[in-house]
């Protein structure tokens, strides 16, 4: 739903003087390749709308005194305002001014951290020497920030000026850039060895030397693709196809791998970190990716195809709801129209666009309470022309606090004079937080985990050796929650269907939020903390980790 939201995203484009010029940035010119940030970052931009930035490079030795040669910009907002884009004239002028042959960027939503300019990324940290002057952009979530936090705090000579977990990535950077000089391969070996969590980071330096890093679970999607002339990289590979790299040149970064880049235009992938297993974010796949990526091997397309598909399987299996001539499949747009294109065709019946959504109401996820009810309610308008006197299926990505999906189904009635209303879930029950950069860090703001604690109370969810889970959905449950919301009836996607959907092996996918299963240490000690706080009562208004 709109009501969960995503940490970041990424990118990074390196065009090599004395190179070949790549047919994908011959118009620009070699020192202009930055101009691909901006469109990169539009591609990304379901990864964040809070704010966007931008570092560029530029190897120009003659201009060194009037132009730095790491120059950052960053604002607030989403990236076609931050980078003036309805404005001509400020756009020209804007890139003019960043012009370079090398640049990251970002875009950000906080799930840890203020909503203000300071901490926008990329975060540059100037110096006198080369090496030592840097600016990096980082998505994901580190598990274990109060802890690292605080072993940093011990050294007196060390101060923080931003609460957030991109901080902790700075002094790691700073500290293993002191040591390891300009060997990246150490740098990045020094500055991860502590990290446990969810990281992408892209880093640049003033001796034009970069770094795109995947952590070792590989929770956040990375890639990157080489024509010879211009390399680039991004959290999602629809950045790098539209530029023009075909889908052969598009590579994931290996978990646990660093892309070091250097002037020359040597482009090398090293290991720096190896895991007893990869931990995928499932959630990419059923909601946060953008449909028209392809991450790690599978399509997000037909993963949400495939989830509707067995939507479908459960609905003629199980007994379900008969269809009749005024049966009629819609999604929730956008991210589930894919899920229920096919669960339609599987079940032979129309798929309609019901409701439509308002594209500038803005996102509900930033707002919170009553704030996020009003923007649901002008968020999506019904079509009474379609809905009325229908029995409907309405298809979602998933439920997590369920403020939008109560407003969606009151207007369904009251508005688009729907006959019935069938809520099918394309993921199974959200009953846990998570701690790798989704914005859901404690269990009262869960939808699912009421009925469950209802049903089954903390009996076999924690114990002091381990966290496990006896919460299991049943109709009972089910038949519960879709009277409290208000619709005819509720289904879930059953857990097994995760795997098989994306093509992905159970072991190699992080599915914590839906088994209580976290893959790295840190994860599972904030699932104690936050679980003994819900059940104690003492949940505040911060995130667990903060």
């Amino acid at each position: 739903m709109s009501e969960l939201h995503e940490e970041c995203g990424v990118v990074a484009v390196y065009h090599f003087k004395g190179k070949e010029t790549s047919p994908l940035c011959s118009h620009l010119g070699a020192d202009r390749v930055s101009n691909l940030v901006p469109r990169m970052l539009l591609d990304v931009q379901n990864r964040g709308q809070l704010s966007a930035g931008i570092t560029t490079y530029r190897d120009d030795q003659e201009e060194c005194y009037s132009r730095p040669l790491l120059m950052t910009y960053k604002e607030l907002g989403p990236v076609a305002e931050v980078f003036h884009q309805s404005h001509r004239d400020q756009y020209e002028k804007l890139m003019e001014r960043l012009a370079g042959n090398a640049a990251i960027g970002h875009v950000r939503y906080a799930t840890c951290g203020r909503d203000d300019k300071s901490f926008a990324h990329p975060f540059e940290r100037p110096h006198m020497r080369k090496n030592k002057w840097f600016s990096f952009a980082f998505n994901g979530q580190l598990a274990n920030y109060e802890t690292l936090k605080e072993e940093i705090k011990r050294d007196h000579d060390v101060c923080f000026s931003r609460d957030s977990d991109s901080e902790i990535v700075m002094h790691y950077l700073c500290t293993a850039v002191k040591n390891a000089g300009r060997d990246l391969l150490e740098v990045c070996k020094k500055t991860t060895e502590k990290l446990d969590g969810a990281y992408s980071l892209v880093f640049l330096n003033a001796c034009g030397e970069m770094m795109v890093v995947r952590d070792p679970h590989g929770f956040k999607p990375l890639c990157y693709a080489f024509d010879g002339s211009l390399f680039a990289a991004a959290s999602e590979s629809v950045a790098l196809f539209n530029l023009g790299f075909s889908h052969d040149q598009i590579k994931d970064v290996p978990p646990g791998s660093v892309v070091i880049v250097t002037p020359d235009g040597c482009v090398r992938v090293e290991t720096f970190m190896t895991s007893p297993r990869t931990t995928h974010c499932f959630f990419e796949w059923i909601y946060f990716a953008n449909v028209a990526s392809v991450l790690d091997g599978k399509s997000v397309y037909l993963a949400r195809k495939r989830l509707g598909e067995v939507l479908a399987e459960q609905e003629l299996e199980d007994g379900g709801v008969p269809l009749d001539d005024d049966s009629i499949v819609v999604p929730v747009p956008d991210t589930s129209k894919a899920a229920a294109d096919g669960m339609a065709y599987k079940l032979r019946i129309p798929c309609l666009e019901g409701l439509m959504r308002n594209r500038y109401s803005g996102r509900t996820f930033i707002e919170g309470g009553d704030s996020r009810r009003r923007k649901a309610e002008t968020k999506y308008t019904p079509l009474p022309q379609v809905l009325e006197g229908k029995r409907i299926f309405l298809v979602e990505d998933s439920i997590v606090r369920s403020t939008t999906m109560r407003v969606l189904i009151e207007r369904l009635r009251t508005v688009g004079h729907a006959r019935e209303i069938h809520v099918r879930v394309a993921c199974p029950p959200i009953m846990a937080p998570c701690f790798y950069g989704i914005d859901m860090s404690t269990y009262s703001e869960l939808f699912a985990t009421r009925y469950m604690m209802k049903h089954y109370g903390l009996d076999g969810v924690f114990s002091e050796d381990d966290v496990s889970t006896r919460w299991i959905l049943t109709r009972e449950i089910e038949r519960e929650m879709a009277e409290d919301l208000g619709c005819d009836s509720l289904r879930y996607l059953p857990p097994r269907a995760l795997s098989t959907a994306i093509g992905i092996a159970p072991m190699n996918l992080c599915q914590a939020c839906v088994n209580h299963e976290y893959p790295t240490e840190a994860g599972c000690e904030l699932s104690r903390k936050a679980l003994f706080n819900f059940a104690n009562g003492n949940e505040s208004s911060k995130r667990t980790y903060e």
